[in-house]
């Protein structure tokens, strides 16, 4: 593993990233480009929300929201239907 990598608990599995605040996670996670506010670089809309040991974390704050190792990351993907 890259020593640099911080392990993570991300919807109950453990994986090692290199990102290093939560917006590059989701991005990481989602494969979007999100701009600093958590919105997609191309406009679309993203339909998640965040959790960090059971916080949830508003778009807002996400690109100063610093990963440590051991974070428990829960990610929601809103969908449609019913």
């Amino acid at each position: 593993m890259n020593a640099l990598a911080k392990t993570v608990t991300v919807n109950g599995v453990q994986s090692a990233t290199l990102a290093l605040d939560l917006l590059h996670l989701v991005a990481e996670l989602t494969s979007k480009n999100l701009t600093p506010t958590g919105q997609p670089a191309d406009g679309s809309r993203l339909g998640v929300a965040v959790a960090v040991n059971s916080a949830v974390i508003p778009r807002s704050e996400w690109s100063g929201w610093e990963l440590t190792e051991g974070d428990d990351i829960e990610l929601v993907t809103a969908v449609q239907g019913g």
